[in-house]
């Protein structure tokens, strides 16, 4: 079972799948199911031996998210070897999978985003939690985003490019440093900053409402200082949210920039994709049409509709529009009458 996995994972997945897909399967493999299961060869593994694994992943200190992502994983290995003659059956598939209940989020509402963009006013590169809680772009297509996809003039923005997270290499060579790569003062960078968008409906166009327009021409003004003032030092790789010399933001630094900001504008703490659940619920309550709303948030036709239902939460300004609708209709005096 070990080595089946391995090679999985090494030569045939990784060649095939993203940097980000791949480090997933990398850690499933590596972390959890080669010491979970590498005791079962690959044709003698049952239902029950894979059931038997996820419910002792929790006992580990696994979240219900690690066993099912493992699940996941396990299933596309063994979909593999299947479709190669290696088992008659892939039973990740039989196997029950592991029990994930959808986190039950609420977005922020209005005054909480407007204080989140008077904190943001302060910080460099303060347009782009605007564009995260006004456009509902993911992370990776926030800080993916470059000068050559942005029409301040038409009014709109091209979203073709993802922002891969980094990953690094030693560059100490003979004389280890004895830190993690990523602190290594001599480290060399083993990924490419960024991804074209792999899915036709994740590349997409969106509109820009006036008061983004005025922000994003303002932040442009503000980069064109910076160049100056970094003079040799810049690098002109085009991002729109960019280091103080040109460079690519770090996903993990922009994470934490995000927390502190919660906790300046004094609102609830949520995660960073908290943003997108508020800005499709805006688009909701606004009644812009589905089809729009699709492709605006860069949905898939096919899963849509599901989209919809997780990301646009009924909140209370919108059971509150309902329920007066409702009123009208049913107590609202007759003009006939």
């Amino acid at each position: 079972m070990q080595p089946g996995l391995e090679h999985w994972v090494e030569n045939i997945a990784k060649p095939y799948v993203s940097e980000n897909t791949y480090d997933g399967y990398e850690v499933d493999v590596r972390v959890h199911l080669v010491p979970g299961l590498g005791a079962h060869k690959l044709d003698k593994l049952e239902p029950e031996h894979l059931e038997r694994f996820y419910r002792k992943m929790p006992e580990a200190g696994s979240s219900a998210g690690t066993a099912h992502h493992a699940h996941r994983t396990i299933r596309v290995a063994l979909g593999e070897a299947k479709r190669r003659g290696h088992v008659a059956t892939n039973v990740a598939e039989i196997a029950k999978a592991p029990r994930l209940e959808e986190e039950d989020i609420e977005p922020f509402t209005i005054e909480e985003v407007q204080s989140l963009l008077v904190e943001a006013a302060k910080l460099r590169n303060s347009t782009r939690w605007v564009v995260a809680l006004a456009l509902g772009l993911r992370q990776g297509e926030a800080l993916g985003l470059h000068w050559e996809d942005v029409d301040l003039d038409a009014g709109y923005v091209r979203i073709r490019k993802n922002r891969l997270r980094p990953k690094y290499a030693h560059g100490c060579g003979d004389t280890p440093c004895g830190r993690k790569a990523g602190y290594c003062p001599q480290k060399q960078q083993t990924r490419r900053e960024h991804k074209s968008t792999k899915s036709r409906a994740g590349r997409r166009t969106i509109g820009l409402p006036d008061p983004l327009i005025k922000l994003l021409r303002q932040h442009q003004e503000q980069q064109d200082k910076e160049r100056i003032e970094a003079g040799g030092d810049w690098e002109d790789k085009g991002y729109v949210f960019a280091s103080r010399t040109g460079g690519p933001l770090s996903p993990n630094t922009d994470f934490h920039t995000w927390k502190k900001l919660l906790r300046d504008a004094g609102v609830r703490d949520g995660r960073l994709h908290d943003a997108r659940h508020t800005a499709a619920t805006v688009l909701l309550i606004l009644g812009v049409p589905d089809v729009v709303v699709d492709a605006i948030m860069g949905w898939e036709p096919g899963g849509a509709a599901r989209m919809r239902a997780r990301y646009m939460h009924v909140t209370g300004t919108l059971l509150r529009k309902v329920a007066q609708q409702v009123g009208d209709a049913l107590w609202e005096p007759s003009k006939t009458g």
